[in-house]
């Protein structure tokens, strides 16, 4: 059994990794009777004091692994997920130095933002799409604490599921406007097309993915709050970030988001 001060260790090491912007082992190699249990108990211990440390609050919640491909690359059955905070929030549009990085890489997602909370005892898809106030295009920009990205499933929940920093588009549309299963994604770097796919990337439909979520928090305990955003998990593979970089990301039917890095 793990003792509380080792998670509490634990979660302020990543939490001084990402501040100094410094590369730490996987906590699995010194700690193997670590378990997903316990990482989520790190993660929620990190949130703690980023909040205070920070002086930010939770704004919302990110999927990750929501595709069989990386899945099956991670040896895992399910997703994973972490929490957005207010400060990771970035202006669509923005100009972002790399500087604060370690290794960042981005990614395309379809976000939604609830106009009430979802609290069970068991969520559907028909749930989630009933509390959705509305759904815009979004980019996540992932940064492993890690070496050499190199992580284990136990490591990369711990660490927040890689979180760093999102962006939303301006514009609302309402879920029934749009097609959450066809939907194509063209996500582009520098002019070029770096990839494409469809919101049926995400288990099928990213609604699935979020009521998968939902009915985790639920059993440790938390929920989606009205008011909050979740990323619904990348559509694509995610890219290296380096100075001089723009990557755009276009949606049928609800438009576009880009940004641009500099040093």
């Amino acid at each position: 059994m793990i003792k509380t001060d080792t998670i509490d260790q634990i979660a302020y090491e990543l939490y001084q990794a990402e501040r100094e912007a410094y590369e730490i082992n996987k906590f699995v190699d010194q700690y193997p009777e670590l378990d997903l249990a316990i990482a989520y108990e790190i993660q929620d211990k990190l949130i703690n004091i980023k909040c205070q440390k920070e002086n930010t609050v939770i704004s919302g919640r990110k999927l990750g692994l929501t595709s069989k491909a990386k899945q099956e690359m991670m040896g895992v059955h399910e997703p994973s997920y972490g929490v957005l905070l207010d400060n990771m929030k970035i202006d669509e549009d923005a100009v972002i130095s790399i500087k604060p990085f370690i290794h960042a890489k981005i990614e395309p997602e379809i976000a939604f933002v609830f106009k009430k909370d979802i609290k069970g005892p068991f969520v559907s898809i028909a749930d989630v799409l009933e509390a959705t106030d509305y759904v815009t295009p979004a980019m996540e920009i992932i940064d492993s604490r890690y070496k050499n990205f190199n992580f284990t499933l136990i490591d990369v929940i711990a660490d927040n599921s890689s979180s760093s920093r999102y962006i939303l588009g301006s514009k609302r549309y309402k879920v029934e406007e749009v097609d959450l299963e066809l939907m194509g994604c063209v996500f582009k770097k520098n002019g070029e097309i770096f990839a494409t796919s469809a919101a049926g990337s995400i288990m099928g439909n990213p609604a699935r993915a979020i009521a998968w979520m939902a009915n985790k928090l639920i059993a440790r305990g938390q929920h989606i709050k009205a008011g909050e955003v979740v990323l619904s998990g990348a559509l694509t593979g995610a890219e290296a970030i380096a100075k001089g970089d723009q990557f755009t990301v276009s949606f049928d039917g609800i438009g576009s988001l880009k940004v641009s890095f500099t040093e």
